[in-house]
Formats: structure tokens, C-alpha cells, sequence
């Protein structure tokens, strides 16, 4: 859930989504593993939680999947 009423909200998708987002912005072109680790340096999260915090930017249009494989950053 992304906005859940029900836990805290550091749990959010929402609020994880953000960590990405931040590491994505210093590196905008990442391999997915690469990306996790940067993520995990600032934020300990699983990587379940990480793959649906890129899920949620991919269907945002703000991250996509490039011909190689990589994560990429949309401008």
C-alpha cells in the first residue's frame, strides 16, 4: 500500500519510493543491483520492498528499464 492508515509510514512504499528516487538522482543510469546497494547504504530494506518502491516509479513514468538493462532516470 503506499499511503497505509494502518502502519507507520516509514514502511510506505511511498516513503521507501523516495530512497530510489534519491539514489537514482545521483546516478541516473544504474544496473538493478547496483541501484539496490546504493539504496541499502542509506535505507536497510529488502529487496522485495525495493522492487515494488521501482515498480511504483516505473508506473510513475519517472524510472524506466533501458534496452540494456539498466535502471534509468526520466527527465
Amino acid at each position: 500500500m503506499l499511503l497505509p492508515d494502518n502502519i507507520h509510514p516509514k514502511y510506505s512504499i511511498y516513503y521507501n519510493g523516495a530512497f530510489v528516487l534519491q539514489a537514482l538522482q545521483q546516478q541516473p543510469m544504474q544496473n538493478l543491483l547496483e541501484l539496490y546497494q546504493n539504496v541499502k547504504q542509506k535505507k536497510n530494506m529488502t529487496f522485495p520492498i525495493f522492487i515494488l518502491c521501482l515498480d511504483w516509479l516505473f508506473l510513475l513514468n519517472v524510472a524506466v528499464l533501458s534496452d540494456s538493462g539498466d535502471v534509468e532516470l526520466c527527465f
